[in-house]
């Protein structure tokens, strides 16, 4: 017997669109071809469907693409480290962003709710504007331009077509998917891994038979900064996927949480660390001027045999859709999540549709620079560390209310928590201000030490976790429900 919903403090239309939602969502199902309806809705218990092993494909194939391999790239190419000394800055950097991973990922099956929504209990429904509209903005159109970007170099570089013709087909192909949602998204990325998997493999054999992987790092920044800067690169990298943790497991049964947790935390970190380590050992062999002055597809496949690079090519482009299908749907998650109303049948995928336009435009805009790799990749932890710190303290925090309770608390649109906005703000502006360490700004100590590296996220993770749990018990946001 399913139990009944938690206490609602919807006005009365938004209770005709959560009954609309439930009967159309029983349509839905499991099918592949149909869309899914509704936007951000709790998905009901007796609505649940999918194995926990789907969980694996779902994370392996978004990051069986480009820009995994380019952050390994960084660290040999750009920093100035040796082999060795990235891959082990980027184990653990990847270690921890898939630790964090399968603690959001818990929370789907427990709550029927997205991340973005979940994340309310730490700000409040209007204070959670901040993260979710950072992730709206960063998803649809940071993660979305880069990935599609790479897609685009590797299709035209397969088939001689223009770089803009490519990028349009990539972008349509990720739209149409993610319009389609949950179902067709989780279908399409175990179909996907098959073939990716194999041609990153055979890919990887043939880096590896060229490299030199004893050759020392250039030293251009301090070892101890470079290899900081790396790691912090391959955290952010994997990190980036938290605040969608719990969109590909909110269908799944209470059941099957622990195991889809492990699962999705295990697809990150085997996909992330795996190619990562390629691409720094394609750094110790490939071309210097072609790797600074082409694209960055060019450099990574142009050792390969003939036929090996056209596959490894598909599967960039391939892959490439893989990580940006998750990107517009969970960013059209985050967008609903700001409270943004649309037609209700289709809420979610219009969104989808809206939020992939924009990004394609700021693809086209930075489509011949191949730079914004580099810059995009080593910002995106800068907000992740403060984020994560307010969700997991908040958790803590509220380890003895029961998981009900904290759903209803993150569906109620009177719920209030400035504790976590201001910790959030307070964590990234110290640590952005104090620590960051990039081209465009260097902050005043990694300028005065370049052994610090940029440990920007680290600083506004412990600032932000502090902080909110000092505030938490000084403006005591609510932890029960309160009567509709």
């Amino acid at each position: 017997m399913t139990p009944p919903p938690p206490p609602s403090h919807e006005a009365p239309h938004e209770l005709e669109d959560e009954i609309l939602h439930d009967e159309m969502l029983h349509e839905y199902g499991s099918s592949a071809t149909k869309v899914e309806p509704g936007g951000i809705e709790r998905i009901p218990e007796d609505e649940r469907h999918g194995q926990a092993w789907h969980l694996f494909t779902t994370w392996m194939s978004p990051n069986l693409e480009f820009a995994t391999v380019f952050v390994g790239v960084i660290g040999v190419l750009f920093f100035g480290l040796s082999f060795w000394q990235c891959a082990a800055a980027v184990v653990l950097g990847v270690g921890l962003g898939s630790m964090s991973h399968i603690g959001l990922s818990l929370w789907g099956p427990r709550h029927g709710l997205a991340q973005m929504v979940l994340s309310r209990t730490g700000f409040g429904y209007w204070g959670n504007l901040l993260p979710a509209g950072l992730n709206a903005v960063l998803a649809c159109v940071g993660w979305f331009a880069v990935n599609s970007i790479s897609g685009a170099y590797a299709l035209a570089s397969l088939t001689h077509m223009s770089t803009k013709l490519a990028l349009v087909i990539v972008i349509a192909a990720e739209l149409v998917i993610a319009f389609f949602g949950h179902n067709l998204i989780h279908l399409f990325e175990r179909i996907a891994f098959p073939f990716l998997g194999t041609v990153f493999v055979m890919a990887a054999v043939s880096t590896f038979g060229h490299a030199h992987l004893s050759t020392p790092g250039t030293g251009g920044i301090p070892t101890v900064g470079a290899f900081l800067i790396e790691m912090a690169a391959a955290f952010g990298y994997a990190a980036g996927w938290n605040p969608f943790a719990s969109d590909y497991t909110r269908y799944l049964p209470p059941s099957q949480g622990r195991r889809a947790a492990v699962f999705a935390g295990l697809g990150i970190f085997v996909s992330c660390a795996v190619l990562m380590i390629v691409g720094a050992a394609s750094a110790t062999i490939v071309n210097t001027g072609l790797a600074k002055n082409g694209t960055p597809t060019d450099a990574f496949t142009h050792t390969m045999p003939g036929w090996l690079s056209a596959l490894t090519l598909l599967a960039i482009s391939i892959g490439a859709v893989s990580a940006n299908v998750l990107n517009i749907y969970s960013g059209a998650m985050s967008a609903l999540a700001l409270g943004i109303k649309v037609g209700y049948a289709f809420r979610r995928g219009l969104v989808a549709i809206l939020a992939g336009v924009v990004g394609g435009f700021v693809a086209f805009t930075y489509l011949n620079d191949p730079n914004a790799y580099e810059n995009w990749l080593l910002i995106i932890a800068y907000w992740l560390g403060p984020w994560l710190a307010v969700v997991f303290v908040d958790r803590f925090l509220r380890r003895a209310t029961d998981d009900r309770t904290v759903t209803a608390i993150a569906e109620d649109p009177a719920y209030v928590n400035w504790a976590g906005p201001i910790a959030m703000l307070v964590g990234m502006v110290l640590s952005i201000w104090l620590f960051s360490n990039q081209q465009n700004y260097v902050g005043p100590v990694p300028k005065a030490n370049g052994s610090w590296g940029d440990v920007t996220f680290l600083v506004g993770f412990l600032v932000s976790g502090i902080l909110y749990a000092g505030l938490f018990t000084v403006l005591r946001p609510r932890t029960e429900v309160t009567s509709a």
